[in-house]
């Protein structure tokens, strides 16, 4: 097997100030609004959207929902199960196998269970950061994506 071609300078460029920018949006929103909306699952999904816009974990459907039901998941285990090793890895396996059966599957949202349970998040982790973040996520690569004309950015909504 070898390795997969190589990407175009001018690619990787776009899809660097394509993470830049929604980052630096988000973080900027954080401390004016001053309230978090930073996730560090975050991170992994701009790697999707700004380097592989037409990969299915990377369009809008699969961004938000699979952060917010992924959190929504770590949640529950977190609050109603209780906070131990077992919970944690089950808080995991059920967003994955949930994300799954809706088609909804986000990699980088897989963390968000984890997330919830090493910061002992409450319930309103749910709307901020998650859900505004990730919504956040998709408008700046809805506009982004947009400006170069090869780019049709999402490929499918729902």
């Amino acid at each position: 097997m070898s390795l997969p071609p190589s990407v175009p300078v001018k690619s990787i460029i776009f899809a660097w100030f394509g993470g830049l920018i929604a980052i630096a949006i988000i973080g900027f929103l954080t401390e004016a609004i001053d309230e978090p909306l930073v996730l560090g699952s975050f991170g992994a999904s701009c790697v999707l959207l700004f380097a592989y816009p037409k990969s299915p974990f990377s369009q809008p459907r699969n961004v938000i929902a699979g952060h917010f039901l992924s959190t929504l998941i770590g949640l529950s285990f977190y609050h109603f199960v209780g906070i131990e090793w077992w919970s944690m890895a089950l808080a995991l396996a059920t967003a994955i196998a949930v994300m799954i059966a809706t088609k909804t599957v986000h990699p980088p949202a897989g963390s968000n269970p984890l997330i919830v349970f090493l910061t002992g998040a409450s319930w309103s982790f749910l709307g901020l950061p998650t859900l505004v973040g990730a919504i956040i996520l998709v408008v700046v690569a809805l506009l982004y994506l947009n400006l170069d004309q090869k780019n049709t950015y999402p490929s499918y909504w729902f």
